[in-house]
């Protein structure tokens, strides 16, 4: 009976070993005092959630109260994760792939979107059409994001290596503003300070590839994964209800967006309808394939210890299985 028991409650999390998302533990009987995650202009599903409120109004029965800390960046998300000062935060999927190749403990149960969130920019006025001219020049890129790793991809398709530029190490908006202010040749840019220097500032888009943009991860601390699975799910099932709602009222999402994030409306639709994919939110095959395909990036650019097995790292990431009673998704198939 028990393991019947454990097998039923079980059967959507067998990423993990069942007995680390149990949820009898002393630890998960005790009401979660206080829920802590992060929010972010990237993430529009969770400038959603913590403006109507739903997480706190799901947590109110137990007294649970729910901290909103704000992330600039995947790099500042993911220091909270590994620093333990929220539980649950939003990063782009390489930048969690080289946090938990680098130690983090998460796991990523959740896909908030497939954006189109960075490219290479320019000033209007700038004489560079393309990345190769980039070589000798400073570009803007905050370190241990997604703009960064896809400036470094770039760089290679260009047949270009990190050191061929200048680096300049600032946090997305700062980068925006040296930019425009002509402190660096270009920057790597990141929606949606990317869209309003595009359309408030007449920045150029010299190189974008929707296939260097990885997708939006919902990372989760591996303990408070195990110790608090129920928890966790409210949470997804939190952000299911904003991703339906954003579906159903883009232009209404749209405008919190801009308020959020201060910025035009335009500029918050152009993130939103034409560069944001709110479609699928399982990470699955496809998810793990992208990261593996990238991952080699790690280790030629040094950013990981040499030797790392990535390709463990990535199926040690992306949970498969955890949100599936959430998202509706079907059951994946158990690996042979």
């Amino acid at each position: 009976m028990q393991r019947r028991s454990l097998l039923s409650a079980g059967a959507a999390a067998l990423a993990l070993p069942l007995a680390a998302y149990t949820e009898r533990s002393a630890q998960a009987a005790t009401p979660l005092k206080e829920l802590r995650l992060d929010y972010a202009t990237y993430s529009p599903s969770s400038l959603v959630l913590r403006r109507f409120g739903w997480l706190e109004e799901s947590f109110k029965k137990e007294g649970t109260d729910v901290k909103w800390v704000f992330s600039a960046g995947s790099n500042r998300a993911l220091e909270y994760l590994n620093a333990g000062s929220i539980d649950i935060g939003s990063s782009a999927g390489l930048a969690a792939l080289l946090s938990k190749a680098n130690g983090n403990p998460i796991r990523t149960p959740y896909v908030f979107s497939r954006p189109e969130w960075t490219a290479l920019v320019v000033r209007k006025d700038s004489p560079i059409q393309s990345v190769k001219e980039l070589k000798g020049k400073k570009v803007a890129a905050t370190k241990g994001t997604d703009p960064y790793l896809f400036l470094l991809r770039s760089l290679q398709v260009a047949g270009l290596k990190r050191n061929d530029v200048e680096i300049v190490a600032l946090q997305h908006a700062d980068g925006r503003t040296a930019l425009e202010q002509g402190r660096v040749d270009a920057w790597a840019g990141l929606d949606p300070l990317m869209a309003a220097s595009e359309l408030d500032a007449g920045s150029r888009l010299i190189y974008r590839n929707v296939a260097f943009n990885t997708y939006g991860f919902l990372n989760v601390r591996e303990e408070f994964l195990a110790q608090r699975a129920a928890e966790t799910r409210r949470v997804l099932a939190g952000y299911e209800r904003a991703r339906q709602w954003i579906l159903a009222n883009t232009t209404e999402a749209a405008k919190i967006l801009s308020e959020e994030a201060k910025v035009s409306l335009q500029v918050a639709l152009l993130q939103l309808k034409l560069r944001t994919d709110l479609s699928n939110p399982q990470p699955s095959q496809e998810h793990i394939a992208a990261l593996q395909g990238a991952a080699p990036l790690l280790l030629s650019e040094g950013l990981v210890r040499p030797g790392t097995a990535l390709n463990k790292v990535v199926t040690d990431l992306v949970d498969t299985q955890f949100a599936r009673s959430v998202t509706g998704a079907p059951a994946a198939a158990s690996p042979a």
